[in-house]
């Protein structure tokens, strides 16, 4: 059974693999406490893929005080050698003689190995302290491992009648700047951005982080099922964009857009529009953890209606447009509310002047 010390260096663990929140990426988002007689004598987290481990960082700090010490770790150590040794290798010969972990690692090369290897070497191995929250900080790297696709976060800015933009598509700006901000902060955590055909020629975004500070910028993803992306589209400024069409991926439209850098993915489905699933596998491959979706009604509604959504973060800005203004979703008319799709509130928080609700939808949608 957990102490209250337990729970404390637990914490504290969490609260280190959250600075990794912007870096880590692909990986996990990992932190480490190593702590003996009560006291921490080393901690760490794992800042980038490729380098070293949270473990490995702390087991650094600790120096011989790892020996006899416990381990808290928000994910089981891994048991592989990638492109680090294992971490479980290093606990071992450190001469630790417990490791506590918030859950189990859900990638295949893992999953249960990392706790054998310690067991085996004699060490106390215990797991679901805090899992829920370290579940929910790594979202998008269970969901790749377990289901092949990114986590799918569909970030939307609406007045309080729900409206995303004016009916002649103006929506610079429905939210405040804090809120704006804080959708930037939200990019930057994403491994891909992506936006629809129709946002881009509406708006002519950058898809970029900018308002925030980063040292990465994440892939950008644009759906275009019949290639109408202009050349000179801002979104084609710096390179590394996906483009996801529908049509062949030949003639002149195409070259232009590889001439600029995009690289084009022919992803059609039986209707002739663009296979979000097969897009959303294909990202999934490519090591996406985390999908942040920034479209138009149509686009979200797609989304909504293939069941590749897993999160909706909304900023409602306490405005009223109208009826005539362009709403969040194009999803077919119900006739009965039994048929509305249905979503639980995670959180709701007040950015700036705005109001910030982030929605989950129930787990039979497929949920970690």
């Amino acid at each position: 059974m957990s102490s209250a010390a337990d729970h404390d260096f637990m914490t504290r663990a969490l609260r280190l693999a959250r600075r990794g929140l912007f870096t880590a990426t692909h990986n996990p988002r990992v932190g480490c406490v190593i702590a003996r007689n009560g006291k921490i004598v080393g901690e760490g987290w794992h800042r980038r893929a490729g380098e070293a481990h949270a473990e490995v960082h702390a087991l650094k700090v600790a120096g011989t005080d790892a020996k006899g010490a416990t381990a808290y770790v928000t994910l089981e150590p891994c048991s592989h050698h990638g492109r680090t040794p294992p971490c479980t290798e290093a606990l071992i010969e450190a001469g630790v003689t417990r490791v506590v972990a918030a859950m189990q690692d859900p990638n295949p090369q893992v999953a249960g190995r990392g706790f054998s290897a310690l067991a085996a070497a004699g060490i106390v191995t215990e797991c679901g302290l805090m899992a829920e929250k370290a579940a929910e900080l790594n979202a998008g790297f269970v969901s790749r491992m377990t289901r092949g696709r990114p986590w799918v976060r569909l970030k939307l800015a609406a007045s309080l009648d729900g409206k995303t933009a004016l009916r002649n598509g103006d929506s610079q700006w429905i939210t405040g700047p804090a809120a704006r901000r804080d959708g930037h902060r939200w990019r930057a955590r994403a491994c891909a951005i992506l936006s629809g055909i129709g946002t881009i020629r509406a708006d002519d975004p950058r898809l970029s982080v900018r308002e925030v500070p980063t040292t990465r910028q994440p892939l950008k993803v644009v759906v275009d099922a019949r290639l109408e992306l202009p050349p000179d589209a801002r979104v084609l400024a710096d390179g590394r964009l996906l483009v996801a069409c529908a049509r062949d991926g030949g003639g002149a439209a195409a070259e232009a857009l590889r001439r600029r850098g995009a690289e084009l993915l022919h992803l059609p489905d039986r209707a002739g529009r663009v296979d979000l699933a097969a897009l959303m596998a294909e990202l999934g491959r490519r090591g996406i953890n985390e999908l942040h979706v920034e479209g138009g009604s149509r686009l979200n509604g797609a989304f909504l209606a293939a069941g590749l959504a897993d999160e909706l973060l909304l900023y409602l800005a306490p405005r009223v447009i109208g009826d005539a203004a362009r709403g969040m979703f194009d999803l077919p008319e119900l006739t009965a509310l039994d048929g509305a799709h249905r979503l639980s509130i995670l959180e709701a928080r007040r950015i700036g002047g705005d109001l910030r609700v982030r929605f989950g939808f129930p787990e039979d949608r497929g949920a970690p």
